[in-house]
């Protein structure tokens, strides 16, 4: 299955609400569950973002829905990238010319 990576920023209105993080990341897991979606990995960072989070969708449309839904909410801003495994390089490799 297809792996994201997802930058997120909190906003004005998740920052004032930090101390329910832990149960929005709860939410969160339950809302990707229900799109047949995995949370791989959710970590709460230091620096230029506040949190990063690994998941697991279907395709690009599913996992776009999934953080779509996550904005939506209002507390945190994504930026997602599509993250290749090792297999999929290789496979990625091999259709490039020589």
């Amino acid at each position: 299955m297809p792996t994201y990576v997802t930058l997120l920023n909190w906003t004005d209105q998740g920052i004032r609400n930090y101390k329910d993080t832990a149960k929005r990341s709860e939410a969160f897991s339950a809302a990707a569950q229900k799109l047949k979606t995995k949370v791989l990995n959710l970590y709460w960072t230091v620096g230029s973002y506040d949190l990063v989070a690994v998941v697991e969708a279907p395709d690009d449309e599913t996992a776009t829905a999934l953080f779509l839904q996550l904005g939506g909410v209002g507390n945190v801003r994504t930026t997602t990238l599509r993250a290749f495994g090792r297999e999929e390089m290789d496979r990625i490799i091999a259709k490039t010319a020589d």
